[in-house]
């Protein structure tokens, strides 16, 4: 656990104790399915969610608390937990393992459209500036156009399952990974939208179309404007088509907003909703993606938890 120290001079910075630890982990990682504790791929996506939990109520509730990153959490977490401190040798390749695994799972989401497709909804994540439609990993058995409803109500507050055609969406591979957006068109501009959860989404906008460069060789990650758009421009061509071949509801208004129009942004660190927060963190399953035997980490892939120290710490618990 390099870098990670106790310092009496900044109690701003004091790390978790382990009690805390030891709730967080029995609560997100010991107490799920069976299925869900198969491999270190899902482990770690449960880890996770205790991570998130764990900077968006601890640490907001005890400010003196030091805020983790996800490697950093992930090596307190199995350095505290007995069922995981045997593999806490192991924890730079389970890690390594895991971001490889991430960035394989399928991601969807949609291109909402105001009613003259002039503009899109883009978000901008928490850190960072670039912005994208909004979008998340799929989870274990969860359909695509499933995925795309609850991430774009998770990231902006606004339902698209009336709006949502099957039929209509985009669909581009990157790398290894699939990302699948549904073109949601004729949302009314004066829409409030908010995220639902903290510390993911900054800023919400209606960026105008023609102000978007789209995907070449030379222009690859901003628009006129200066936006970051990694992972917007690329859907830009294929979404002008779509746009042309349908028809907007409001025919175009010249006297409308000429720029990007924020509809909403964080004032501070803190947003969206706790109990919506707790309850979608605790609910939600590990993503699930076929693996391969290749890749960092290989030696952990067909890993198998042993339940048997689990239940005994769940009784353990229970008769305490």
């Amino acid at each position: 656990m390099a870098g990670l120290h106790r310092s009496s001079s900044a109690p701003s910075n004091k790390l978790p104790p382990k009690e805390l630890l030891d709730d967080l982990c029995s609560r997100f990682v010991l107490n799920v399915p069976k299925e869900d504790q198969q491999s270190f791929e899902r482990i770690l996506f449960l880890v996770e969610y205790a991570h998130w939990y764990y900077e968006d109520n601890s640490v907001e509730k005890d400010p003196s608390l030091k805020s983790l990153t996800l490697k950093e959490f992930t090596s307190l977490l199995f350095n505290s937990c007995d069922v995981f401190r045997p593999y806490v040798a192991h924890i730079d390749d389970i890690f390594k393992d895991f971001t490889s695994y991430k960035v394989r799972v399928p991601v969807t989401g949609a291109i909402i459209l105001d009613e003259s497709y002039e503009r899109c909804l883009l978000v901008k994540g928490w850190k960072g500036s670039s912005w994208s439609f909004p979008r998340g990993k799929k989870n274990k058995d969860e359909e695509d156009h499933a995925c795309a409803i609850r991430e774009v109500l998770e990231e902006t507050g606004f339902d698209v399952s009336e709006l949502l055609n099957k039929d209509y969406y985009i669909e581009k591979i990157f790398g290894q990974q699939r990302v699948r957006l549904y073109i949601v068109a004729g949302v009314k501009d004066d829409t409030a939208f908010a995220p639902l959860t903290k510390k993911e989404i900054s800023e919400i906008a209606w960026q105008r179309l023609d102000e978007l460069t789209p995907f070449n060789d030379d222009v690859i990650s901003r628009g006129v404007t200066g936006l970051k758009l990694y992972m917007v421009a690329p859907f830009l061509k294929a979404l002008r088509s779509w746009i042309s071949s349908h028809q907007p509801s409001v025919m175009s208004r010249p006297h409308g907003p000429l720029r990007a129009l924020s509809v909403w942004k964080a004032r501070n660190s803190s947003t969206g909703s706790n109990s919506i927060l707790t309850e979608s963190l605790m609910n939600k399953p590990a993503a699930d993606v076929q693996t391969s035997d290749t890749g960092p980490g290989r030696s952990f892939r067909n890993f198998r938890f042993d339940t048997a120290p689990i239940l005994l710490a769940l009784e353990s618990a229970f008769s305490a």
